[in-house]
C-alpha cells in the first residue's frame, strides 16, 4: 500500500496546519517483528496522522518488543510505540506504548483474527485504543467497514465491504445488478441495497453475518435507501412510481411512506438534518442539480447552497454538511469537482478539496472525518480529510468503476 500525504485547503490551512503541530503528540513506532512488513507501518502510520492528535516519525524503525529502552535518537518524541505483528495461521499483533523520555509502559495489549486478510482492523483497533487511553476524543470511526457498490459489466455490479484504508475487500453480494448499499445500524451488522434482479426495483436489508435477507420494499422506476434515522425505525427512500424522483419516508414498523417532496422533476439523495425534523436533498428546481433543505411535514422549501452550477451529491451529519461542486464546464474531458462544507443554519461555506474530480462525499459516523473518492488524471483514490486537525490523507484506489459508497 502506497500512502499519499495531502493538503487541500490552500494557503490558510496550511498556517493553521503548522500552528496545531504543536499540539499533537509526537510518537515513534518500533517494529519488533520477525518478518518486517511495510504495509503494516503503513497503515499503523495513516492511522496515527488521520487521528488528528498525532504527529507520528514517518521513519520504520527496527527494534527489540520486551526492552524497555529507547534509543538516544527516539527521546525526542513523547512516546514510543513497539509492536510485532506475525501473520503465520491468522493475524497476531502485540502493541506497548512506552513513555520516551524514560522507557515506563503506559499500555498493553494483544489482539487477533483469524483471517490474514483482516489484518488492518487489528492495527485500527490498536490506534484507537492507544487514542483512547492517552484520553483523546474517540477516533472509532476508523473501526468502520466502508460499504461500496461497482460495476463488474454492463447489467452487472457487485457490493464490497472495505476497511477504510482500502487494504482489505471482500465482495459480500454478486449476481444481477446491486446497488446503492446503505448501512441499517449503527454496529454495522445489516445494510440496505437495492436489487434489480426482481420485475421491480426491490429494496432488501441484509445482515452481514449470517446472510439473511428481507425484502422491505419495491416500487416502479426507482427505489433507493439514502437514510436511516437514528434509532432504525425510519427510511429515507427515492422512488419514481409516478415517471419522476421524490422523497418519502417508510416507516419499517406500519409499513406506511410518507411523501416528502412533491415536485415534477428530480427530488434524490434525501438525508436527515436538525434532529431528523428536516431533510436536505439534492433538486433541479433551479434547472440545475443543487441542494435544499425542507420540513419533512410541511411544504415550505428552501436553498441551501448558493454556489456552484452543478450541486450533485451531499451528506449530512448533524447540522453539517458536505456537498459536491462542479468548478467547470468542459463539453468534453474531465470536469473539476470540489467538496465544500456548510450546515443547514448557516450560509458560511468552506471548500474541502480544490483540484481533481471529488465525489461520493461522506461522513464518518461521528461527523469529524470526510471520505471521497478523487480521481485525478488517470489516478483514482480514496481520501479523507478530518475537519478538525485539517489532516488530509489519500490512498489509491485500485477497482472497478464505483457506482456509490456509505460509512
Amino acid at each position: 500500500m502506497t500512502l499519499f500525504a495531502l493538503n487541500l485547503f490552500g494557503v490558510d490551512a496550511t498556517l493553521k496546519i503548522e500552528k496545531d503541530v504543536e499540539q499533537r503528540t509526537r510518537i515513534a513506532m518500533v517494529d519488533g517483528s520477525s518478518e518486517q512488513n511495510g504495509k503494516v507501518f503503513d497503515i499503523f502510520l495513516s492511522d496515527l496522522k488521520i487521528s488528528g492528535h498525532f504527529l507520528p516519525d514517518s521513519t520504520h524503525h527496527q527494534g527489540d518488543l520486551s526492552s524497555n529502552y529507547i534509543v538516544p535518537a527516539l527521546k525526542s518524541q513523547e512516546y514510543v510505540l513497539k509492536y510485532t505483528m506475525n501473520q503465520g495461521v491468522g493475524s497476531k499483533l502485540l502493541v506497548r506504548l512506552l513513555k520516551a523520555s524514560d522507557g515506563a509502559q503506559i499500555f498493553k495489549k494483544s489482539y487477533a483474527i483469524p483471517k490474514k486478510d483482516k489484518m488492518p482492523f487489528l492495527i485500527h483497533k490498536a490506534v484507537s485504543d492507544i487514542n483512547d487511553v492517552l484520553k483523546y476524543p474517540s477516533i472509532s470511526w476508523i473501526n468502520r467497514y466502508v460499504a461500496y457498490a461497482v460495476y463488474t459489466e454492463p447489467g452487472r455490479s457487485e457490493i464490497r465491504l472495505a476497511d477504510y484504508t482500502f487494504t482489505y475487500k471482500k465482495t459480500i453480494i454478486r449476481g444481477g445488478l446491486n446497488l446503492f448499499p446503505k448501512w441499517a445500524d449503527p454496529a454495522q451488522r445489516s445494510l440496505y441495497y437495492t436489487s434489480y434482479k426482481d420485475t421491480l426495483p426491490t429494496l432488501y436489508k441484509l445482515n452481514i453475518y449470517n446472510g439473511s435477507k428481507t425484502k422491505i420494499a419495491s416500487s416502479e422506476g426507482m427505489m433507493v435507501c439514502s437514510d436511516v434515522s437514528k434509532d432504525g425505525s425510519k427510511l429515507l427512500l427515492t422512488m419514481a412510481p409516478e415517471g419522476h424522483a421524490d422523497i418519502y419516508e417508510l416507516d419499517l414498523a406500519s409499513q406506511t411512506k410518507k411523501r416528502v417532496t412533491r415536485f415534477k422533476g428530480i427530488d434524490v439523495n434525501g438525508r436527515y438534518v436538525d434532529d431528523e425534523s428536516r431533510i436536505i436533498f439534492v433538486s433541479n428546481r433551479l434547472g440545475y442539480a443543487n441542494v435544499f433543505k425542507k420540513s419533512i411535514n410541511s411544504a415550505a422549501t428552501s436553498q441551501v447552497v448558493y454556489h456552484g452550477r452543478n450541486n450533485n451529491a451531499c451528506d449530512a451529519h448533524g447540522d453539517k454538511i458536505v456537498y459536491t461542486s462542479r468548478e467547470s464546464n468542459k463539453a468534453f474531458g474531465d470536469n473539476t469537482f470540489n467538496l465544500y462544507l456548510t450546515s443547514s443554519g448557516s450560509s458560511d461555506t468552506r471548500p474541502i478539496t480544490t483540484t481533481g474530480t471529488n465525489q461520493f462525499p461522506r461522513f464518518s459516523s461521528d461527523g469529524s472525518v470526510i471520505l471521497f473518492l478523487k480521481q485525478s488524471g488517470h489516478r483514482s483514490s480514496i481520501g479523507y480529510t478530518n475537519l478538525t486537525s485539517y489532516q488530509s490523507l489519500l490512498f489509491p484506489f485500485n477497482d472497478r468503476k464505483v457506482q456509490s459508497i456509505d460509512w
